[in-house]
């Protein structure tokens, strides 16, 4: 049978993933569109009247007090406030891992370079809003403009509308969908662009999450997709070991390549010990639209799809994945909340004054007079009485009065109760902005934790997509930063530049070696969330300032107030903070970072000697030395005394008894006031 041509190959391609785009579309279609519907709830003008209270309130006022929009928008801003970041770490639990370092820096700057933050806000908005949120990670030439540089830098991505342009395959049960096997991102496109672009006549993928009721231009657009499929191979690794017991391993492309690699090995004693078989996992990437595919990508860079979903709250239920953001569950009261208000509008519209009734012939000659009576405030007003047939007066007065509007009490009761229910679901963030002077700091704090309870499964969520853009950044980057001599800049954690030449070749021990090789880069990736609120950094100013005052050690107070400093927050206190930080691990209080470790020993290197010490310390060498040359004084002198005393002897040993006893005696009188001070002793 012959094999498929490419035309086929790629047909059958897109049949395939026509059939399962369809069925991922229609198992989570009512999820998505529950998304959408919330983003746009909160978001856009008029949304919270969409579907059929509207058309009951077609007629009527529609007010809109959009409290949901401020209770997502706290949220919002408390990750802002406190950002997450991605750390690389060794496997072996190594505490210094100088290529880890290296991709830190890397992925900083790569952040740093690609605005980072737009995606990943983007995203995170999405989620906490809507429910899900996604962006993506995509390799890039550095300069499209130079045919001669193949060098790429990877890039950070949004993807605007996820919950209606994102879809991973119904098999993949985790929730950084790393085990994914298939990926659809849906992206508009006008008709005139598409045709000038590849040349013709667009088909639309159908996409069915779609709202549009309060959006004031038409959306005339072609939808195409990326479509990611994970591609898996076994692959055969033969284990071969030398004679002196070192082990090498080759793959089945290794003897394909060189065909006489496996003599090469026989003949210098390897022998085949063992084998295992390993599974190769690529990427590969297609451009489609509804009715083909418009281009063939190739495999990408990574082992892993490039595309990183963010869910505000997720779980499974009968086998169909479910997520929901902040609005979801303040919807109705919202809307009663609408609805109350615009029945007050209504009836506040309405005269509260009680008008009297009068017939045409009672105002004939006195209407202006009634019309004028708010301008000028008459003393009286004038009408013609009603008369009967016969010309007698029937009535003097008014026929009746028109009656001023009444507030329903139900209204009444449902507009306090509303503003509880909100209240509690969204987050009283109304107490957070209170300041009462006769509240205690505890209370403010309490209240500040319950607020930030009401955002912690959102944070957490989004710690986990950050640690999933690490490990896809980490893969693509084994691939892409490869060339040896680049050099590339790199942010350290402080904010500052560094330059990292990727597989610079260094010496170890007589050994060629490359530093820098991301080939090798395999680690654990962690993530660094901020703490919830500026209000931790309060609670902890407080509870050593309160150490503090039960404290009596003056080193222990110093090192508590230099901790109470360090954890201010305030316009102008950044770099006092730094100061007491550097203060704090210069006394040994903080294990020093790496980085911090590296200028305190740059620093003592570097450092110029104290004058004071340096004469206290050759102050210290003079009372020293003067304090040896007068122990030497000493031993001489006694030693000059013994050479006296011996020479007596060895005269006295000439001359009579009596003589020389009167000599010693003598001698010994000389001698006592010289051993009491030597240096005073006379020669002898």
């Amino acid at each position: 049978m012959a094999r498929p041509t490419k035309e086929q190959r790629l047909q059958s391609i897109h049949d395939e993933a026509m059939r399962e785009f369809d069925a991922i579309q229609s198992a989570v279609r009512d999820v998505r569109m529950e998304c959408l519907a919330d983003r746009r709830f909160y978001s856009i003008a008029g949304a919270q009247w969409e579907g059929s209270l509207g058309e009951q309130f077609e007629n009527r006022l529609k007010f809109e007090f959009n409290k949901v929009h401020g209770a997502v928008n706290r949220i919002i801003s408390e990750y802002r406030n406190n950002r997450i970041t991605v750390d690389f770490i060794s496997k072996e639990g190594e505490e210094y891992d100088e290529l880890a370092d290296t991709c830190d820096d890397l992925y900083r700057a790569d952040e740093q370079d690609s605005n980072a933050e737009e995606a990943i806000d983007n995203a995170f908005e999405e989620a906490v809003s809507g429910g899900f949120g996604a962006y993506r990670l995509r390799a890039e030439y550095e300069d499209d403009e130079d045919e001669e540089n193949d060098k790429q830098r990877i890039r950070f991505e949004p993807i605007f509308d996820a919950d209606s342009s994102v879809f991973f395959d119904l098999n993949a049960k985790k929730q950084d969908k790393s085990d994914a096997k298939r990926c659809f991102v849906l992206t508009s496109i006008t008709p005139e662009a598409y045709e000038e672009e590849y040349g013709e006549i667009p088909v639309s993928i159908e996409k069915d999450v779609s709202l549009s009721e309060f959006d004031w231009f038409g959306t005339d657009a072609v939808y195409i997709a990326e479509y990611y499929r994970v591609e898996e191979k076994t692959e055969r690794i033969r284990i071969f070991e030398s004679l002196t017991g070192e082990e090498e391993r080759y793959s089945e492309s290794d003897f394909l390549n060189d065909e006489t690699l496996e003599q090469v090995l026989a003949a210098t004693g390897w022998t085949e010990t063992g084998e295992r078989r390993i599974k190769r996992r690529k990427v590969r990437k297609y451009i489609l639209d509804g009715s083909r595919i418009i281009e063939d990508c190739g495999f990408i860079a990574g082992n892993c799809i490039p595309i990183v979903p963010v869910y505000g709250k997720r779980w499974f239920v009968d086998n169909i994945e479910r997520c929901m953001g902040h609005v979801r569950l303040a919807k109705d009261p919202q809307r009663l909340k609408n609805m109350q208000i615009s029945k007050l509008g209504e009836i506040a519209a309405v005269s509260p004054v009680s008008k009297p009734v009068f017939t045409p012939e009672q105002m004939a000659g006195v209407a202006q007079m009634w019309a004028d009576d708010p301008v000028q405030n008459y003393p009286y007003l004038l009408a013609n009485p009603v008369r009967n047939l016969d010309g007698s007066i029937a009535q003097t007065g008014p026929t009746a009065y028109t009656k001023a509007p009444e507030l329903p009490p139900a209204i009444a009761a449902l507009v306090s109760l509303t503003d509880a229910d909100m209240a509690e679901i969204l987050g009283n963030q109304q107490q957070a902005d209170k300041i009462v002077s006769n509240i205690s700091g505890d209370a403010i704090e309490m209240v500040q934790q319950r607020l930030d309870m009401q955002s912690f499964i959102y944070m957490s969520n989004m710690a986990k997509a950050r640690r999933r853009d690490g490990v896809i950044w980490l893969s693509m980057a084994r691939d892409v930063y490869v060339e040896k001599g680049r050099k590339m800049k790199g942010v350290r954690s402080t904010g500052e530049m560094s330059s990292i030449e990727i597989m610079r070749p260094v010496m170890n021990e007589g050994e060629l070696e490359y530093e820098n090789d991301l080939s090798e880069a395999k680690f654990d990736v962690a993530v660094d969330v901020g703490p919830t609120s500026d209000s931790k950094r309060q609670a902890t100013v407080r509870a050593v300032t309160g150490m503090m005052q039960v404290v009596q050690d003056p080193e222990t107070q110093q090192i508590l107030a230099s901790v109470a400093l360090m954890n201010m927050k305030g316009e102008g206190l950044t770099d006092v903070r730094n100061y007491f930080r550097k203060r704090l691990v210069r006394n040994g209080v903080f294990e020093p970072t790496e980085e911090e470790a590296a200028e305190m020993q740059a620093a003592a290197q570097n450092a110029q000697p104290d004058p004071q010490a340096l004469y206290l310390q050759s102050a210290a060498q003079e009372a020293e030395a003067k304090a040896a040359k007068a122990r030497a004084d000493t031993m001489l002198a006694v030693a000059n005394a013994e050479k006296a005393r011996a020479q007596t002897a060895e005269t006295l040993a000439g001359i009579d008894r009596d003589d020389r006893d009167q000599l010693l005696k003598v001698a010994d009188e000389l001698r006592q006031p010289s051993m009491q001070n030597p240096a005073s002793a006379p020669p002898v």
